[in-house]
């Protein structure tokens, strides 16, 4: 995988969940805005802060740990 510098992740911060450059924004909290419909340019205007690699980064970050988890689903 290639290298997630701006993910980091810190028992004392979020209860040590994958954050965004050390701030209380959670990779959690980036993908459940863009799954909700949000574009990056919403969130962006939301957050001022963020830069758009910090989400490109984010979502990088949440593929790849669901690539790297079995997920049971529910059978039709």
């Amino acid at each position: 995988m290639e290298q997630l510098d701006r993910i980091t992740q810190q028992p004392g911060i979020m209860g040590g969940k994958a954050c965004i450059r050390g701030m209380r924004i959670t990779v959690g909290m980036i993908v459940g805005q863009i799954g909700a419909g949000r574009s990056v340019d919403e969130i962006l205007t939301d957050y001022p802060y963020l830069a758009r690699e910090d989400i490109m980064q984010a979502l990088r970050y949440a593929a790849w740990r669901a690539e790297e988890r079995e997920v049971i689903l529910a059978s039709s």
